[in-house]
């Protein structure tokens, strides 16, 4: 089982996604049994792309991501590993519903007290809001693309993946959220 990018594609907005794509055309030259277990962005980092001022500032305009928990894909992968049936397969591993960065700030707003609101931003002012981290160029291209490819609608899919694999459904983002007050604490009013 490879672990890859819902958009894994030559053509991915998500620098990453061109980077997944090249690895599977490799191992699918290579002639060894392969499934490729396809996953959207980590419900679990959400919290983290709040701001200090409650801001998640981003160029995803009204793009949709079908956020996915950690755990729903470790399961899949287990599951997956465990039988021969998807052999051969890519499987696309989304959360139950797809959001946008309004509908996301909103449940992160529900679940911590704290007002949380998306502002969009532009790409260059995307690459400049993330300059002072100190990060490398490749890795704030990285943050950014990945926002673009949210914004041209390549995270919007969402599939019974886990469910089929597993036996129960996707975990959505506020449930999950509500049961890991750990990850947004830094939130919290």
């Amino acid at each position: 089982v490879y672990l890859s990018f819902l958009d894994a594609s030559a053509d991915s907005t998500f620098k990453l996604g061109r980077q997944h794509h090249a690895t599977e055309e490799h191992i699918r030259e290579s002639g060894m049994a392969y499934k490729f277990l396809r996953s959207s962005f980590y419900a679990d980092f959400v919290p983290f792309f709040t701001g200090d001022d409650g801001v998640i500032r981003a160029p995803a305009g009204d793009g949709k991501v079908s956020w996915i928990c950690r755990n729903d894909i470790a399961d899949t992968v287990v599951a997956a590993v465990q039988t021969d049936e998807y052999d051969g397969e890519v499987l696309e591993n989304t959360g139950p519903a797809a959001l946008d960065f309004n509908e996301t700030a909103e449940v992160l707003t529900r679940v911590t007290g704290r007002e949380v609101s998306y502002v969009e931003e532009t790409e260059e002012e995307a690459w400049e809001s993330r300059r002072p981290t100190g990060a490398p160029d490749w890795e704030i291209a990285g943050w950014v693309s990945s926002y673009l490819a949210v914004k041209n609608g390549e995270l919007s899919l969402v599939s019974d993946t886990v469910e089929r694999l597993t036996g129960r459904p996707a975990r959505d983002l506020e449930s999950f959220l509500e049961d890991n007050p750990g990850l947004w604490s830094h939130l919290s009013s």
